[in-house]
């Protein structure tokens, strides 16, 4: 049950990271003020940088390695290795999601100098 929850977050941590980017864009193009956010803007980069340091340190995710330990399974490869496996059937080395990590935070940083976020300014009470 714990596992199948791990699950269900490592999804939509990934889900977070995935969609972040198309809707910082298309949310500058509708004049969303909450795709400039600061805060949001930072977890998003921080999440994509800490999975490509992983990846590129060579450390498994803390998330899959729970995971596979709650449901008694020895450790082989990472979470979107394995579904991209079981749901496309396709095989790749662990360097090309390597590549595809460090690629995508690339893209998150451009993404931080096209559409910069913005810090909100604090009212302060002048009386």
């Amino acid at each position: 049950m714990l596992a199948d929850a791990i699950v269900v977050v490592h999804f939509l941590l990934v889900l977070f990271v995935l969609a972040g980017v198309p809707l910082v864009y298309v949310g500058v193009a509708l004049r969303w003020a909450w795709v400039r956010s600061w805060r949001w803007r930072v977890v998003h980069l921080g999440a994509i940088v800490f999975i490509a340091a992983e990846s590129l340190l060579g450390i498994a995710c803390p998330l899959t390695v729970w995971e596979y330990a709650l449901r008694g399974q020895p450790f082989a490869g990472g979470f979107i290795e394995r579904w991209i496996d079981q749901l496309l059937f396709y095989d790749a080395p662990p360097w090309v999601f390597t590549v595809a990590y460090v690629a995508f935070a690339a893209l998150v940083l451009v993404t931080w100098v096209a559409a910069p976020p913005t810090r909100q300014r604090r009212i302060r009470d002048e009386t």
